[in-house]
């Protein structure tokens, strides 16, 4: 059998983080989401994320966390094991992990990055672990969207579903 692909390292399991987020370059960057099927907006916004700091750690929805934000019948689509490989490919993430509760805001106090980022839809007051960051001389940035693109609307693209 080959060995693993390289990215597969990037893999974090967050109940390990005490012993790898030290491997995590400073500033650290930190954002979350569901990333379900990848596409521009989404590695466009990672690399701004990434070129706020040294590295870039991504947090992905479990499974049952993602079914919990109410974003459609037969989501997520790609199951959290394929979700983290796709992530983890990518040229700007440093680490991925996961979270199973509603929010990340555990896992940002545990990893306590510098710089904290969402997508454009995310207004800087209602980012989650915000304070936390902030309170430690941190920075909280919403990103702008580059490329208006969605999951939701791509699947419903894919499905026939009228826009």
């Amino acid at each position: 059998m080959p060995a693993a692909p390289a990215y597969e390292a990037k893999i974090r399991d967050p109940g390990e983080l005490a012993r790898w987020i030290g491997q995590c370059a400073r500033p650290l960057v930190f954002t979350n989401g569901v990333f379900d099927i990848l596409h521009r907006g989404h590695v466009t916004y990672l690399a701004r994320a990434r070129a706020l700091g040294a590295s870039l750690l991504v947090a992905l929805n479990s499974d049952s966390s993602a079914r919990s934000l109410d974003k459609g019948i037969g989501r997520p689509v790609n199951s959290l094991a394929d979700r983290l490989a796709l992530v983890a490919a990518l040229e700007a993430v440093s680490a991925v992990t996961w979270f199973d509760s509603g929010t990340p805001e555990a896992l940002i106090a545990a990893c306590r990055p510098e710089v904290l980022v969402k997508g454009g839809d995310w207004p800087v007051e209602r980012i989650v672990g915000a304070a936390l960051v902030q309170a430690r001389g941190g920075r909280v940035m919403s990103i702008p969207f580059e490329h208006q693109r969605s999951t939701s609307a791509l699947l419903k693209r894919i499905r026939g579903v009228p826009e």
